[in-house]
Formats: structure tokens, C-alpha cells, sequence
């Protein structure tokens, strides 16, 4: 967030959250996540962020998600993490889709299915999500999910390392 003034910045979005907007309770999560004008408080934060997500804010759910998968604010529960993973991720959210990927390829709250993560990490990279196409450039090097063709992980590993993922860029041959 670029505002020099965070305490200010809190006051408008309580305000907006106050009145039920869930762009400005995800916004107060964010501030209470990581103490922008604000002690830092991820018991807050996980207040803010489940009522945006209950609304269906698919930053929201993102962020809930995020929380439970490291436990910040809540018990760390992978599978209510791919739960608001999923929702996110389904309303087009690019970092919801690479997270469900993840999920997905490591076995977290759910089984491990290489196919579906596959299917996350696409729709991530497509979008443009670095750590998507870098992901996704390392299912086509092994062969996760997909034939392993290492000219199609180069591509996904380039486009990658354009938008300066420095893993991408090691990836580079």
C-alpha cells in the first residue's frame, strides 16, 4: 500500500467497513495483518478478512484462506485454507488459483492430485501470476500432470523471470 499516513488510512477504511463494505474490511484486515497504523493484530485481521470473504470478496477469501494455512490468528487448518483458497480461486483470483495449486500438488487438505494442480497453476499463469508460471513451468520440467517437455517449461519459466521472479530466473537454461 502506498500511503505515508497508515493512521488516517485506518480511519477510512473502518469507516468503510463499518458500513459493511468488504473492500474496506479486507483492507482493515491487511492494516491489522501487518500493523499499519495499527498494533499489529492477526486476531483482527482474521475478523476483517472472514467478514469481506463472507461477502464473497475474492481478495477476502484469499486472505482467510492465507491466514489458516499459517496459522495466524486462527489454528492452522489446511483444509479451511483450500476451502477459502477454492472460493477465491474461482472467482478468478490469481494468487487463490496458485495457492489451490499448491494445495493440490502437496497434499494440503486435500489429496494429492497433480492433474488438478496443474489445471490451478494454469489459470494462475495465465493471468500473469509469477510464482504460477514458475510453478507451472516446474509440473512441465517433471513431469507433474502433464508430458514433460522442457521447452514448455522454459516458456512458463521466462515469463516468469520477465516480471523478475528470481526463482523463475534461475530456472532460466
Amino acid at each position: 500500500m502506498e500511503c505515508n499516513d497508515y493512521t488516517e488510512a485506518v480511519k477510512w477504511f473502518r469507516k468503510s467497513a463499518e458500513q459493511g463494505n468488504s473492500s474496506g474490511q479486507k483492507n482493515l484486515g491487511v492494516m491489522y495483518e501487518y500493523g499499519y497504523g495499527v498494533t499489529k493484530d492477526n486476531n483482527e485481521a482474521v475478523k476483517w478478512y472472514r467478514k469481506a470473504a463472507e461477502q464473497g470478496d475474492a481478495s477476502g477469501q484469499f486472505n482467510l484462506g492465507w491466514m489458516y494455512r499459517k496459522g495466524y490468528g486462527v489454528t492452522q487448518d489446511d483444509a479451511e485454507a483450500v476451502k477459502w483458497f477454492r472460493k477465491s480461486a474461482e472467482q478468478g483470483n490469481s494468487s487463490g488459483q496458485n495457492w489451490l495449486g499448491y494445495m493440490y500438488q502437496y497434499g494440503g487438505g486435500v489429496t494429492s492430485d497433480y492433474t488438478e494442480a496443474v489445471k490451478w497453476y494454469l489459470k494462475s499463469a495465465e493471468q500473469g501470476h509469477a510464482d504460477g508460471q514458475r510453478t507451472f513451468g516446474i509440473m512441465y520440467q517433471n513431469g507433474y500432470g502433464v508430458t514433460s517437455d522442457y521447452t514448455e517449461a522454459v516458456k512458463w519459466f521466462r515469463k516468469s523471470a520477465e516480471q523478475g521472479n528470481s526463482s523463475g530466473q534461475k530456472k532460466q537454461p
